[in-house]
């Protein structure tokens, strides 16, 4: 994976869990946020740190926003704050954009004013968890688009014993196995002549319409 620089402002809760993960993959990151008490609570996961407005465009134009390599607004509780850092990366050469919304509305005036992409935390957790807990034999669901998802499911009882030839799953279902998982390790590399077992997880891609149908979900 190729490291980034990654310019992050706002490090309230998610701006932190956000910059965890950044931090755990490697990257490199600067966090701004006028709060210094969230920006001494974030320092042990970031490479560098600024305290200032991210709403005034010579504080933002001196930290050099063309150098890095995505920039994210993750800015709760001020939308304003938000709509407007957007739009002054974008001005000041920023290659991507990605801004947090918390309303549906809030997603259509940062895509007009600069974001590249949308992140809307509580709303994507919402389905996440609508879908995953009220079926029992949902283990874990991504969501890729309005139509299409991956979901992780145990092997059916009809399906075990079986390879993946004879069920047949892309023709009868329309839906494919991309992935089996046994335990902690995931191959990803699946044959037609794999033997299915009450051990193993499939990580299956189709239309939500058609895998519905296959798991009765």
């Amino acid at each position: 994976m190729k490291k980034k620089s990654v310019l992050l402002i706002g490090s309230g809760k998610f701006g932190k869990h956000v910059a965890m993960k950044l931090n755990e993959l490697g990257h490199q990151v600067m966090v701004v946020d006028k709060n210094e008490d969230y920006i001494n609570e974030v320092l042990p996961y970031v490479t560098n740190a600024q305290i200032g407005d991210s709403t005034n465009e010579a504080f933002l134009k001196s930290l050099g926003i063309s150098n890095f390599d995505v920039c994210i607004v993750t800015i709760g509780n001020d939308f304003q704050a938000s709509l407007e850092t957007t739009c002054l990366l974008k001005e000041l050469g920023a290659k991507k954009v990605v801004s947090r919304a918390e309303q549906d509305r809030q997603e259509k005036f940062l895509l007009r004013n600069g974001a590249d992409e949308i992140v809307y935390p509580e709303k994507q957790l919402a389905t996440w968890m609508a879908i995953r807990y009220s079926a029992d034999h949902i283990l874990d669901y991504i969501e890729l688009d309005d139509d299409y998802s991956i979901f992780e499911v145990p092997v059916p009882k009809s399906w075990e014993g079986r390879s993946i030839l004879e069920i047949d799953v892309r023709k009868k279902y329309d839906i494919n196995i991309v992935a089996i998982k046994e335990g902690d390790k995931i191959n990803v590399k699946v044959n037609a002549s794999d033997v299915l077992d009450n051990k193993k997880t499939l990580l299956v891609l189709g239309e939500y319409k058609d895998l519905q149908k296959c798991f009765k979900i």
